[in-house]
This record gives C-alpha cells, sequence and structure tokens, in this order.
C-alpha cells in the first residue's frame, strides 16, 4: 500500500493522519518525517488501542501505525542485503505494523512496539522470499531460518579468515563451516550446502531476447515444455497417487473391523489367478447374515470411505 499522502491541510491531517506522511517515492523526506512522528506513551497507546478495539476507531488506528513508523524504517535497513529497493521494504513492513495494529490487544500487557516487530519482519521476509529470486529458494520454516541466517554467519567467517590471514576471497564453505552453522541452526550440513547452492546460484533467462544479429536466441524455454511434466497434471498425479495410498490406509482405518473386511474383500484383494477377493454370498455364509445385508453394508462402508476421501484430498 504506497503512502500518497503530502497535503499539508491540517484539517485533512485531522480528518486523514496519513496525510503528514510524505510519499515513499520522496524516500528521504518520508524516512524524515517518520523519524519525527511523535511516540505514544502507554497509557496513550493503550487508549488508542482500546477505541479500535471496542469502537473500531479508524484515527486511532492511524495514530498507532504513525508513531511506529519509524521502527519499520530502522527494521527495513536489516535487509538491504538482498538488493531490494528500501522503499519496496518499508512498504511491505508497514503491511506487517498495520496487521500488528489490527490484532493488538493492549490487555495483554505487552507493548505494541514488541508485539508488532514479529509482524513487520514476518511481511518483510515473506517479500524477500517471493522476490529475491524467481524461483522460491526457501518454503518451509526452517529453510526460511536458514536464508536469513545463511548470510549474516557468511560474513562473520569472512571476518574470522581475514582475521587469520586466509584466503577472503572463497566463495565456498568449508566442511567445518558447514558443520558450524548446522549445529547452530538445528538443521542438516545437507541442507546448509543445499541452501548454498540455491543461494549462490543465478537466475537464468527462460526465453531470450533475439541477439543484436537478429538471431533467434536460445533459451531453457526451448527444452523445458513436456506435457507430461506440466506441474497441474503432476499436481493431479501426485494427488492420486497420495489418495490410492495414504488416502485408501486413512479411510480404511475409520471403518469397523467386519466393514473394512468386506470392503478389502471385495474391491482391493487380489488372488494369484488375477481373480477378486470373496463374493456377496460368500460373506453373507462366513457372517451369518444375507447377501443383501453385506450390500448394504458395503454401501455404507463405501460412502463413508469417500467422505473421508473428499477431507483428505
Amino acid at each position: 500500500m504506497t503512502l500518497q499522502y503530502g497535503s499539508a491541510n491540517a484539517a485533512l491531517a485531522i480528518a486523514n493522519p496519513w496525510a503528514m506522511v510524505p510519499s515513499l517515492g520522496h524516500l528521504d523526506a518520508y524516512i524524515s518525517a517518520a523519524n519525527r512522528m511523535p511516540m505514544l506513551t502507554l497509557e496513550e497507546e493503550q487508549a488508542y488501542a482500546r477505541k479500535l478495539k471496542i469502537d473500531n476507531d479508524l484515527e486511532a488506528a492511524g495514530k498507532l501505525v504513525l508513531s511506529h513508523l519509524r521502527l519499520v524504517v530502522s527494521v527495513s535497513r536489516q535487509y538491504l542485503g538482498y538488493g531490494l529497493p528500501h522503499g519496496d521494504l518499508i512498504q511491505e513492513g508497514n503491511v506487517g505494523l498495520m496487521k500488528a495494529v489490527k490484532r493488538f490487544d493492549p490487555d495483554q500487557g505487552v507493548r505494541l512496539v514488541s508485539y508488532a516487530l514479529h509482524w513487520i519482519k514476518a511481511e518483510i521476509h515473506e517479500y524477500i522470499l517471493k522476490n529475491w529470486r524467481m524461483v522460491k529458494v526457501a518454503t518451509t520454516k526452517a529453510q526460511r531460518k536458514l536464508f536469513f541466517n545463511l548470510r549474516s554467519m557468511k560474513q562473520r567467517f569472512k571476518s574470522d579468515d581475514a582475521a587469520a590471514d586466509l584466503d577472503t576471497h572463497r566463495n565456498t564453505l568449508s566442511p567445518e563451516q558447514v558443520q558450524t552453522m548446522a549445529r547452530e541452526l538445528n538443521v542438516k550440513p545437507e541442507e546448509v550446502l543445499e541452501m548454498e547452492t540455491r543461494m549462490s546460484g543465478g537466475d537464468v533467462l527462460l526465453d531470450p531476447s533475439p541477439s543484436d544479429e537478429g538471431e533467434e536466441a536460445y533459451g531453457p524455454i526451448a527444452y523445458l515444455t513436456d506435457s507430461s511434466h506440466e506441474p497441474i497434471a503432476m499436481i493431479e498425479a501426485h494427488q492420486r497417487d497420495v489418495l490410492a495410498t495414504d488416502g485408501i490406509t486413512a479411510a480404511l482405518d475409520g471403518l469397523d473391523a467386519r466393514s473394512r473386511r468386506i470392503v478389502e474383500e471385495r474391491w482391493l484383494k487380489v488372488n494369484d489367478d488375477n481373480s477378486g477377493g470373496m463374493t456377496l454370498h460368500e460373506l453373507a455364509s462366513e457372517y451369518g447374515v444375507s447377501a443383501e445385508r453385506i450390500r448394504q453394508i458395503e454401501v455404507a462402508a463405501m460412502k463413508k470411505m469417500k467422505t473421508t476421501l473428499a477431507a483428505y484430498a
């Protein structure tokens, strides 16, 4: 959400607190204005937070956000090393700040600055992971932690190497450094090496533009097209595999012993001669009921399994 409010009109500033903040297009003016915003006392912060929580007072929400813009500016500076525009980092941090203000409970005994810190960092982290590489480099929580710690730890190792008069131009990690990172971040050494490879690899243009001589450029797009590996088809195939294994197992576990055996005999059992399991009449004879009763149990069991599989999918 770009903050494009710049009017100096006092009445407008009262009706719209954002009017006091310059556009993020003028970054230096924005940062200067954010640092001049008055900080709230504990009593003021709680009063505004209760107005927002009870009365949905948007003016109170604006004052809570404005008083913490300097926090976003401060946090965003920590992520300038990823090569992304400072204004974009601030903008994403402001989104996190607004989310924090919306969810803030003044009765929890915590200042907004402490509560908002998590939301601001989370939003900036998400933005960096989406934009630092065309292909995602981190998806799980452990991978995200590794991603944001790997750079700083490598810098620390380089400093140690420099102090020991070693080769500071080395880009790869030594086995000892990999083990140290893995131990400190509580991940496997293989995960450290994989993340290092992901971060050091550059982006490749899939469909390059023609050369200056007018010749058609040859890029990965020329040989990547494969209908058998089309993403949607692969996802559907994976879902079918999961349902055919884990899903069926979960559905069968939800049946009573008799219903499960009937389903397994009727639908899942294959003998050596490729014949199926027991017939309705054979099962009826074994359980001492009619074949129609076995069929009813089978229908009910299949219906229950279908519901389980739908929820599992």
